[in-house]
Order: structure tokens, then sequence, then C-alpha cells
């Protein structure tokens, strides 16, 4: 364990936190509004809703709560 722990601190570029993870949606929407993406993505939406574009674009933040992500599009806790 001792040696997964150190792996992973090594891992991270100096100066830098790990991402922090959310226990849900609510909770991650405190920090991020409208929800947090990968670069590249778009909210998948029904019919003729409009898709939420207002989410902001955080690769180490989407990767640590991508379990969020519900429709799997990307966007995870999307909200208008």
């Amino acid at each position: 364990m001792m040696h997964v722990l150190l792996a992973v601190l090594l891992a991270l570029p100096t100066g830098q936190a790990a991402p922090k993870r959310y226990v849900s949606c609510a909770a991650l929407q405190h920090d991020f509004p409208h929800g947090v993406a990968r670069a590249g993505a778009t909210d998948k939406v029904a019919r003729r809703a409009k898709p939420v574009t207002t989410f902001a674009v955080n690769q180490a933040a989407y990767d640590a709560n991508k379990r969020l992500d519900a429709d799997r599009d990307g966007v995870a806790c999307e909200r208008r």
C-alpha cells in the first residue's frame, strides 16, 4: 500500500494537489455550478432541448469525478 501511495505522489506535478473527488453532483456543483467536462466534450440532450454550454472544462477534475457523468457524454453534473 505504501508503494502505491508513493507512486501516486511521485506522479503528481510538483506544487499541484490532486483534484478533489466529490461524493455527489450537488457537492461538485458548489465548485462547478454548471458541471465539469473533459476537453472537447459536448452535452448530450434529448430531442429539442438546448445543451448546456456553460460548464467548466477541467480534465483533471473530470477524470477524478467521471463516475458522476451519468450519460457518459464527457460532462459530469451538467446543469443550466
